[in-house]
């Protein structure tokens, strides 16, 4: 007898419907299963997924939108200063309120696993403490992953150096840099080099805000990649971004994706963010102001989706669930195809895990964590078309969150059927 049984589930690659038994937080079995459990939960012919991913979100700025001011420009460099302003009068108290209402709203949006970015220019590390408590305080339901984030550069900025080196020693999983922010190219590229050190040395991940910019002469991803293969840090290594790709030559994109593919590293893009905030300072036409998702992927380079804020002064919207990021992107992609949607959807979840490096313990199988979720749709299609909530989110076995569907009546005095 199992723990818990999750009957009349719809896999993605398969129409039929199936069951899932669960032991000790593990999934036991898939597929028709004639034994009882101590507890089962009916799907109603649900489409179950492995747990979303976030793979690119701050945590420490959500909900600040409008204070002290709005970004009336909407650019990120507003952005940047009116933030500087705000963190200014953070607190430990403050920090985690907002994060921990965004996280349980990220709960219930089938979000198990997110990668958060802390500003670390604070010399009081304040964003960071609030964010590694929140990460243990959440661990049994959330995985949390924390990049140390140097918004304001690193040479650019006195201090934040020693600061990346401290958010490490105390605990941040991965280390960033933000190249395209310093003051020239020689100080960009002397920022990755300095990153990169770091992660060696502590033995974290690398995570580089690289080439954010409609500048088409912004061009460190290749460093990046450069430096990725060079160091054997490969699949560890994660580009957020890249906007300026957009803006790139054909001849020079077919190089430097040759170099992506052998550097190994993921690209994550943030659709809605940079929709918005990317091409204000171009004239028409205007482009789409993100990197160029589909080549990317048909070039067999991992790409992962993020929310990246959620009313922040970057971006004063966002609900923090993965498939209105995931709309997003299939449109300004241009991914409307059938294989093209199951992979969009692919990249707010199996491909996040890639990025997130947490392949080992993910996904629907025998024998890994029994966490995924049940959302009520027919497809990939369906997903991206109705974006629904979850009706069941498992984690390691035990329901966290649980959505009853009621159908709207309408009154319409027999005018629709």
């Amino acid at each position: 007898m199992y723990d818990l049984i999750v009957r009349n589930l719809k896999f993605p690659s398969d129409p039929s419907l199936k069951d899932i038994g669960i032991e000790d937080g593990q999934i036991k079995e898939i597929g028709k299963i004639s034994a009882s459990g101590k507890k089962e939960v009916d799907a109603y012919g649900d489409l179950v997924l492995a747990p979303f991913v976030e793979s690119h979100i701050h945590l420490d700025t959500v909900l600040t939108a409008g204070t002290p001011q709005w970004n009336e420009s909407g650019t990120l460099f507003e952005g940047i200063q009116i933030w500087g302003e705000r963190k200014k009068k953070l607190t430990i108290n403050d920090v985690k309120s907002r994060a921990l209402e965004v996280l349980r709203n990220q709960l219930s949006y089938g979000i198990l696993h997110v990668r958060s970015h802390v500003d670390i220019s604070d010399p009081n590390l304040t964003a960071l403490l609030a964010l590694l408590e929140i990460k243990e305080e959440i661990s049994p339901y959330i995985n949390l992953q924390i990049v140390a984030f140097p918004q304001d550069g690193i040479l650019s900025n006195r201090g934040n150096q020693q600061r990346l080196e401290e958010a490490l020693r105390l605990g941040a999983d991965a280390v960033g840099a933000i190249p395209h922010n310093e003051y020239t190219r020689e100080n960009g590229v002397e920022s990755l080099k300095i990153c990169f050190l770091l992660a060696e040395k502590y033995n974290r991940m690398v995570n580089v805000f690289c080439d954010e910019t409609d500048d088409g002469q912004s061009r460190f991803l290749e460093v990046v990649a450069m430096l990725a293969l060079q160091m054997g840090l490969k699949q560890k290594v994660t580009a957020s971004h890249a906007n300026a790709m957009a803006h790139y030559p054909a001849p020079y994109v077919a190089r430097l994706i040759g170099l992506l593919k052998e550097a190994e590293i993921n690209i994550v893009s943030c659709p809605l963010v940079s929709s918005v905030m990317q091409e204000r300072y171009d004239a028409w036409p205007k482009g789409r102001g993100i990197t160029r998702i589909k080549e990317l992927w048909k070039s067999g380079i991992n790409v992962s989706i993020g929310h990246d804020d959620i009313l922040t002064p970057f971006y004063p919207f966002g609900t923090g669930s993965m498939l209105q990021a995931a709309h997003m992107a299939i449109h300004l992609a241009q991914m409307t195809g059938k294989q093209e949607v199951e992979e969009i959807i692919n990249m707010v979840t199996i491909r996040g895990a890639k990025t997130l490096q947490i392949e080992s313990q993910y996904g629907i199988e025998e024998g890994k964590p029994a966490s995924f979720v049940t959302l009520p749709a027919m497809d990939s299609f369906d997903l991206i078309r109705h974006q629904p909530m979850c009706r069941y989110v498992f984690s390691h076995g035990k329901i966290i969150s649980e959505n009853k569907f009621s159908t709207p009546r309408l009154n319409m005095d027999g005018i629709l059927k």
